[in-house]
């Protein structure tokens, strides 16, 4: 069996869309993060997105477990013209709802959709999974990251994917068991 904790970065306060922006993370609340450290599994490997946000998050849980070199395929959704745009803020109201409303396919002008980050996390994921078979891995990423392996894990469409809320510093454990994904546990806060 693998197990997968994902672990969200810390947050940035940022009120728009923040997909590929290197934002860096607030990681000043250190109880937190000592909790979510002492919850994960001790022989783990560890591994990040490159955003700085996921990486020092990373450093933050690390301990003393093993780290593996941070992945630009963790990274998350790249919202093209809309990054860090408020709702709000885009022109195409109709194009934006429907990205949010109907993820899949669609995707924002110069940017990736649902079903293209699904894709690239998936081959991550599966490509550790290969290269470190039955190895717990703590996986420092983001929101929407996370969420395509929830959906992945309870195997619903992408809009079910998105009621599930995932914390800055949350733990969602999923287990591969060789055969399909289970979901653990989902948003933990430690």
């Amino acid at each position: 069996m693998s197990r997968f904790f994902w672990v969200r970065h810390g947050p940035t306060h940022a009120k728009s869309m923040v997909g590929w922006s290197d934002l860096p993370a607030d990681l000043s609340d250190t109880a937190l993060i000592g909790r979510v450290a002492d919850h994960l599994p001790g022989e783990a490997l560890v591994i990040s997105s490159d955003l700085i946000r996921a990486r020092d998050t990373a450093t933050a849980v690390q301990g003393a477990r093993a780290r593996l070199d941070h992945d630009s395929g963790l990274r998350e959704m790249h919202f093209g013209d809309w990054e860090l745009q408020r709702f709000d803020e885009v022109a195409d109201q109709n194009h934006i709802r429907q990205f949010w409303e109907q993820p899949g396919d669609i995707a924002p002008p110069n940017g990736e959709s649902w079903n293209q980050l699904s894709t690239r996390v998936n081959g991550v994921v599966d490509r550790l999974i290969a290269a470190h078979p039955g190895r717990d891995i703590v996986a420092v990423a983001h929101f929407g990251v996370i969420l395509t392996q929830v959906q992945r894990a309870l195997q619903v469409d992408a809009y079910s994917a998105f009621a599930h809320k995932i914390d800055n510093l949350s733990v969602t454990e999923l287990h591969w068991d060789g055969t399909r994904w289970h979901a653990a546990v989902i948003n933990h806060l430690p």
